[in-house]
């Protein structure tokens, strides 16, 4: 028995090794199937195409409107003001002198862009005359005095110094009483030879007139008065620390025309308007100078900032894990599991990377990087195009493909949501707000209105993820004393 029992005891030995290996074996390859993997993908570069004070030297360019509106009536007493005494004087001629003067009210009448002159004319006029009744010849000179109704025709601009300009010519003439000459009881008729020295002086006449018209209407002081306070800041946002800064360049205004007895025109300060954040007043190089006037067919309307929201990316960073807090992804069935447990954010250019810390079957941090975008209606920074980073998907794909599979992406692009929506809407209430019966001056009203909100896009700085949108409308100055 010695001997079969030793070999009979071999045998089980062999076998108990045989089990303990193969038990091993699996226990080798469990713990391969179950060991959690380790992520560490490289870094993707840090880079910035723009700083906070690039964003806000961004300028856009709006026009503040200014009705220009006068009754012909006060057109017609401010001409009548001007025009008064002698109109013309002609001593040049030894046979005829004359003298005209207004005799009475002008009447102004316009249609469209042409205004009629009708002016009573008080004329007086001394003739060199040589006759010879029944052979006798008689000469000297005598003097008379008459009356006559001008009508001129003219049209009135202004000049690029700010001057109203009127170009007039005769149109006709009436006699109200015919000037005659008596000597001797002998009538000599002169109205001929009056017609000739009118019609020969007509330029100089309209001169006389077209030289006392620009006195008539001055709305250059006004306009300066607008210009000035286009240059100052206006505090948008107390809250948020936001200016409005406008830096006007230049001075329309389009041609004079007349409807149902108002004189229209309208003037338009062009310039570029920008935002700024300090918390005093900014203050910038202003022009106070006031631009020649420019004289255009069509006066823009459209007014329109900029106006930004920002959040830092560690407050970004905040409110993203507090999306993903207690949140498992889980991945093909159930067998893989991750769990987000902490978030870091900066920009790549266009691009905002997302470092993302996961825990479960995957262990470490992947990068995301996709294009941040303004949604408008839900006053949020929301992600598109949302991907892993080339060196990310790398790895991932060679070890955890299961994560491709799963569109985590995808997943992370839904949650990944700003919102800062507050300070885009404080301001533009505020703006809106000081738009409706703003007295900025005695006798000169702001009024307007916003009406878009057009999202422009979302600019990644080195300290902020920066939305601008811009707030587009209609603003115009009634300034009360041109009304």
């Amino acid at each position: 028995m010695g001997p079969r029992w030793l070999y009979l005891n071999n045998r089980l030995s062999y076998s108990c090794i045989q089990n303990i290996f193969l038990i091993s074996l699996l226990c080798l390859l469990w713990s391969g199937c179950t060991k959690k993997q380790e992520s560490s993908p490289r870094k993707p570069e840090e880079a910035y195409k723009y700083t906070r004070m690039e964003l806000e030297n961004e300028k856009y360019l709006s026009t503040l409107n200014i009705p220009f509106q006068i009754p012909v009536a006060l057109l017609q007493q401010q001409i009548n003001e001007q025009l008064k005494g002698i109109i013309y004087e002609d001593a040049t001629s030894e046979d005829l002198k004359i003298i005209i003067r207004k005799a009475g009210a002008i009447q102004v009448q316009a249609i469209d862009s042409v205004f009629l002159f009708d002016i009573p004319l008080d004329i007086w006029a001394e003739v060199a005359y040589n006759v010879s009744p029944l052979g006798f010849r008689i000469q000297g000179k005598k003097s008379t005095r008459f009356g006559m109704r001008l009508k001129l025709v003219s049209s009135l601009s202004f000049s690029p110094d700010w001057k109203l300009r009127s170009a007039t010519r005769i149109d006709s003439y009436d006699w109200i009483t015919e000037p005659v000459i008596n000597v001797k009881g002998i009538n000599i008729p002169v109205k001929m030879m009056v017609s000739r020295l009118l019609n020969s002086n007509q330029d100089d006449i309209t001169k006389s007139i077209d030289d006392k018209v620009p006195d008539a209407i001055e709305i250059k002081s006004y306009v300066q008065q607008a210009w000035g306070m286009a240059n100052q800041p206006f505090l948008i946002s107390e809250e948020y620390n936001t200016w409005l800064l406008a830096l006007p360049k230049k001075v329309m205004m389009s041609p004079l025309k007349v409807e149902k007895g108002i004189l229209h025109a309208k003037i338009g300060i062009e310039g570029y308007t920008q935002t700024i954040t300090s918390s005093t007043p900014p203050n910038p190089t202003l022009n106070y100078q006031l631009p020649n006037l420019e004289i255009t067919g069509r006066i823009p309307e459209g007014f329109q900032i900029g106006l930004t929201s920002q959040i830092s990316y560690n407050e970004a960073a905040v409110l993203a894990k507090q999306n993903f807090k207690g949140k498992e992804f889980k991945f093909s069935g159930d067998r893989y599991r991750v769990e987000i447990v902490d978030i870091e954010l900066y920009g790549q250019n266009e691009k905002l990377v997302i470092k993302a810390g996961l825990k479960g079957s995957l262990n470490g941090f992947i990068y995301l990087t996709g294009t941040p975008y303004y949604d408008p209606e839900k006053q949020e920074i929301s992600m598109k195009n949302l991907d892993f980073d080339l060196d990310s998907k790398n790895f991932i794909y060679n070890s955890a493909a299961w994560l491709l599979k799963g569109k985590f992406a995808n997943m992370i692009e839904k949650q990944m949501v700003f919102q800062i929506g507050d300070q885009i809407g404080e301001a533009y209430k505020t703006l809106s707000a000081s738009l409706i019966n703003n007295e900025l001056a005695k006798g000169i009203i702001l009024n307007g209105e916003l009406n878009i909100i057009k999202p422009d896009k979302v600019y990644l700085t080195p300290e902020h993820i920066c939305a601008v949108v811009f707030a587009k409308g209609r603003i115009k100055l009634n300034i009360r004393e041109l009304l």
